[in-house]
């Protein structure tokens, strides 16, 4: 039997950042662990520096692939919010499920879990970007009343394989099946390539600024590659190319917040458009020039689009 990949990726190297956050995010962050059903979960805070009547507890879940970095850019955008940020069971620095398989459901149960550990009520706000909007939604269905209210960043809004995406969705499967499949050393050097890796962040990347781009490029070097094993991360990708948000829209009767990239090739706008009639009531915000990476792109105007709304739908 081959050995389980357990281990973590090596440290990286640190991503350049200068300049891409502010000088107090540090003193707003705290980092914690706790245990769930046998596995350690890392997740982090950030208290609000001047708290208002409008301060929300913001509930944030990432991407496949990624872990809490990658929507730090938002949280430094909105200084007057309670975040917390879990690296999802199998990324970062959180372990898989000890014996599950990581599904949209069973994502969605570590949700609750989650919540219940911390002490978080129905007031508390759901985000969740691309893979995470899928688990988000899906949880929001099925657990109603559980938050209040929900924002998708490119949100998964169509299957990934139709259209005329699907052909590389296949290719993708193909590309972590293989990877699966081959001796450890070999899988992990592949599924962890720094070429394959800066193909897939060159590919996202729509901004023209020189210095952003290697910001966006160096995020991804620096973690993209933090997953547990080779067994879960193919399991979470089966889940976030079976899945979608609109499978579940019309049982999403809050109020749902849908922020959009004008390019995003793999959460297209058209799709978004089609997926705001299907939901009760929803709302879609459309960022200019940017496509699936407005949490590295443009936090600012997400982090506008996310306030205005939780000013339009309070606790």
């Amino acid at each position: 039997m081959e050995h389980v990949d357990t281990a973590h990726s090596p440290e990286p190297a640190q991503a350049p950042a200068m300049g891409f956050f502010s000088s107090s995010l540090p003193a707003r962050t705290r980092a914690s662990d706790l245990d769930l059903d046998g596995s350690n979960v890392a997740y982090w805070s950030y208290e609000p520096v001047n708290p208002t009547a409008q301060t929300r507890t913001i509930l944030v879940i990432h991407g496949f692939r990624g872990d809490h970095h990658g929507l730090l850019r938002v949280v430094d955008q909105l200084p007057e919010m309670r975040i917390i940020m879990p690296d999802l069971p199998a990324f970062g620095s959180s372990e898989p499920f000890l014996r599950d398989e990581h599904t949209v459901e069973r994502y969605g149960r570590f949700i609750s879990a989650f919540m219940a550990a911390l002490g978080l009520g129905p007031d508390t706000v759901l985000l969740g970007h691309s893979f995470g909007s899928i688990i988000a939604g899906h949880f929001t269905a099925t657990h109603p009343g559980a938050v209040h209210p929900l924002i998708l960043v490119n949100p998964i809004a169509a299957p990934a394989l139709e259209g005329p995406k699907g052909l590389m969705t296949r290719l993708a499967v193909l590309y972590y099946q293989v990877s699966a499949k081959l001796p450890r050393r070999l899988g992990l050097a592949v599924l962890r390539n720094r070429a394959i890796v800066r193909i897939m962040s060159v590919t996202m990347a729509k901004t023209q600024d020189k210095q952003l781009r290697a910001f966006v490029h160096g995020q991804h070097d620096a973690y993209f590659s933090a997953f547990a094993d080779r067994k879960s991360l193919l399991e979470s990708f089966r889940a976030s190319v079976s899945g979608n948000v609109a499978e579940i829209a019309e049982q999403l009767t809050l109020p749902v917040l849908l922020i959009a990239g004008e390019k995003d090739e793999i959460a297209t706008l058209p799709d978004q458009h089609k997926l705001l009639d299907r939901l009760p009531d929803g709302t879609l915000e459309v960022i200019p020039g940017v496509g699936h990476l407005i949490h590295y792109e443009t936090p600012a105007p997400a982090a506008a689009a996310i306030r205005t709304f939780l000013e339009e739908h309070p606790a």
